[in-house]
Formats: C-alpha cells, structure tokens, sequence
C-alpha cells in the first residue's frame, strides 16, 4: 500500500513539474543552454507555446457592420442572421484568427454584425479579411425583359434616352444555400470555371428555379457584378451548378476558395470601426495577476493556521491544481481574457473547498478516537459524495453555458469546466496520497499537526 501511495505520489509531482516547464519554459531552456554550451551538448528546448489572448488583453480590432435585410421576409431575419454570422465566422477562422468574437444584434429596426478580432492590428487587412466574402445570387429575367434589353442598348447606342433598368430581378436562391464550390474546366473550351453544390434546401430551389425558367437565361451575380446568363435547357435536379465568365485559373481558385468560405445571404455595411490598444489590457493582466497571487497566498495561510499541516498538504495541492489548470488552458488553447481570468481566480478558492470539507470530516472522526488510516479513508469517503454532488452541478450548468453562450461566455464555461474538473481531481487524489504518506509515520500522532 504504501508502496503504491509513493509511486502515485511520484508520477503526479512527475507531472506537475512537466505541467510547470510547459506553463513557463523559459528557465528550463536557459538550463538547457548552460548545459549545451558547457559540456557541448545539443538538448532541444522545450516548446515555448504562448499563451492565447482575447481581445482585451492583446487589442485588436472592432468592426460593426449592417445587414441589408430588404429582400427577406421578417420571419427569416434571425435564421438569415444566424446564417450571416457563421460564414464570417468561418471566414475569419479560414485566415488564423484567434477565437473571433462575431455576434449578432438587434438595435431598433437594424440588424447588425458585430465582429472583434484579436492581435489583429492592421484595420484594413480586417476590413479586407470580412468585405472578400462575396455575396453570390442567381437571378431570373422579368416579364418584359426583351423590351427591357432592346430599350437599354438604344440608350447604350445614343439613340434614345432615359434610365437604363436592370432586367433581372432577384430569387431566393442565395450563397446561403451553398455547399461547397471547386474549379471546373470545360471539356469543350478549355476555359476555367467555378462549379457549385447546394445543400438539400438550396437544391430544391435551383431545381424549382430552373424548371421555371426554361427557355429563359439565369444569371449569376457576385457581389452585383453579372458573370454569366445561361439560357436554361431544362429542369436541373441534384443542386448542382457552374458559374463561367472567362476566368483565368488563378481567378476561378480564388472565387472557389471564397465561396467555399462562405458566401454571404446578404449584403453587409460597415458602419464602424475601431482599433482597441493593448495598453489597457497590460495593465489590466498584470493586476489581475497581482490579485491572483495575493489570493493564493491569502488561501494558503489561512489552510496552514486553519488545518494546520492538512492544510499545508492541501496547499501543495492547490499549487499543482494552477500549474495544471494553466497547462491546459495553454494546451487547449483557451482565449483568456479578464473575464476569464478573474472566473480562474475565483475558482482557487472554490478548488478548496473540497478539501476543508475533507478535514473537517476527518476531525470529526479523529474524536472517536479512529486510527490515523481510518480517519483519512473515512474522511475522504464521507466527504466524497457532496463534493461530487457540487462538482457534477457546476459541471451541468458549465456544460448549459457552453451549448447555449457565445464568445466569451463560451470560453468562461469551457475554462469553469477544466478548473472543476481538476479540482476534483486533486482534492480527492493528490491531497489524499501526500497525506497518506505520514500512515505508519511517528508523524501521525502529533496532534498538533493534525488538530
């Protein structure tokens, strides 16, 4: 048993201390430099993975953009939304953005997209990154659209005047509806294209579309630019479609490479913009971290005067519970931002209450005058159910914030989920197998260690 008890001990301590060089590798590899230029050795480094930061602590950009939802129904707004809100997201994600922030918002009749992007810096590269997504639609010819054409080219032609007027008018087939896209060339010509596949619903439309307008030209737009007018022969099933406008290769990937990204159901305007410095956020980390360490300290000697040497153990305890919490977070990566710090900081006091749960059991059963190894094994069994019962509520409402928040609260469930789950872990395993270490020492019968 006891056997048992330190070879646990020396593989949790094992792990904490790899947990501690992967959360702060660079004294380790300054090691690894004296030994290397010392003896002539060529030991690696340790991977210095950085920590991922929101846009709070590290800047960024903010954008604000408009939908223009005139061409929808009221009832579609918010599926047209939800809809406008993943393709950026996707789009942003497909460029290496960091955890993008990009939600929705209803401001009095304005629906708008709200998009920050961390470590970005360069506003016009942000613009650029979210106005490249292109707004593709198909649209079929109106009534008159011959008396249209002819009357468009006499005002082309100086030979009448007037308004030139659009003879196209729009459908309900959008980018929404787009699956994937990928380069095609043509059998025939040669000539490089874009071939599109819709999903399920999208499929369904084209193929109405096309079986009502045969014998008439469909027209493909991207971003209101007119790339081609395919007369349509017959009804088209399967969701399938080409766009061709004499491409060069280079373009035609380009425009496949966009799509695939996400066309946009609707057209976006940027209404504001705003670059957020990384001043504030220092200063912010750096007395967050502040508080944090206080609050360890703080925790640790009220353990120590408290509980005495279990409270000591605990404080060990507590100590490997940060190293591995941050392990993770690195690991993950989870975007820390000060909302999520100070939720970590907070979950350093609540990581101990399992323990003094624990110690007050174990008190409680050192009065009937129990055996230190039963009083530990009775401590740690009477107190196990409540805290699981706690931890397994904080992990449901973790879980419930997660499936149904966005952003940052996402990222708050995810860490609250890590930190209670590692608590759990090490005070149950960790506290219990360095206090299992005294069984059979001269050291558990000094109350006063104990008391």
């Amino acid at each position: 048993m006891k056997r048992k008890t330190n070879l646990i001990l020396i593989l949790i301590l094992a792990g904490a201390l790899l947990a501690g060089i992967f959360d702060y590798p660079k004294y380790f590899n300054q090691g690894v430099d004296f030994f290397n230029h010392k003896f002539s050795f060529s030991f690696p480094h340790f991977p210095d993975k950085p920590f991922k930061l929101g846009l709070d602590l590290q800047g960024g950009i903010h954008l604000v953009y408009e939908a223009d939802l005139s061409g929808i129904e009221q009832r579609d707004f918010d599926s047209v939304m939800e809809g406008l809100r993943d393709v950026i997201e996707r789009r942003v994600n497909l460029f290496g953005v960091v955890e993008p922030l990009v939600q929705t918002e209803k401001a009095g009749n304005y629906y708008r997209l709200i998009i920050e992007l961390a470590g970005i810096k360069d506003v016009n590269e942000a613009i650029k990154m979210v106005g490249e997504t292109p707004f593709l639609e198909f649209k079929e010819v109106k009534s008159d659209y011959e008396k249209i054409v002819e009357n468009n080219q006499k005002i082309q032609g100086g030979t009448a005047t007037g308004t030139m007027e659009d003879p196209f008018q729009s459908t309900l087939l959008t980018g929404k509806y787009l699956k994937g896209a990928r380069v095609e060339f043509s059998q025939v010509t040669g000539e490089a294209g874009v071939a599109l596949q819709f999903d399920e619903e999208g499929a369904k439309v084209f193929t109405d579309l096309t079986e009502k307008n045969v014998g008439k030209p469909l027209a493909i737009f991207i971003d209101g630019i007119l790339l081609s007018a395919p007369k349509v022969n017959e009804k088209i099933s399967g969701g399938r479609a080409q766009i061709t406008g004499k491409f060069t290769v280079q373009e035609a990937k380009d425009l496949a490479q966009n799509l695939s990204a996400g066309a946009l159901p609707v057209h976006i305007k940027l209404i504001s913009q705003q670059v957020v410095g990384p001043t504030l956020g220092s200063v912010s980390l750096e007395k967050s971290l502040k508080a944090g360490i206080l609050s360890f300290l703080i925790i640790i000697a009220f353990m120590i005067l408290i509980y005495r040497l279990p409270g000591f153990l605990s404080s060990i305890s507590l100590l490997i519970y940060v190293i591995l919490v941050l392990a993770v977070f690195k690991a993950v990566p989870i975007t820390l931002t000060l909302a999520g710090i100070a939720g970590f900081i907070l979950s350093i006091g609540m990581a101990i209450d399992a323990n003094i749960l624990i110690f007050a059991r174990m008190r409680e059963e050192r009065k009937e005058q129990k055996s230190f190894e039963t009083v530990v094994e009775n401590g740690f069994n009477r107190a196990f159910s409540s805290i699981r019962d706690s931890n397994l509520t904080t992990i449901v409402v973790a879980l419930i914030l997660f499936g149904l928040g966005t952003g940052f609260v996402k990222g708050y469930a995810f860490a609250l989920f890590i930190g209670v789950s590692i608590s759990f872990f090490t005070a149950i395993v960790i506290t219990k197998n360095l206090i299992k270490v005294f069984v059979g020492t001269k050291f558990e019968k000094w109350e006063k260690l104990w008391r």
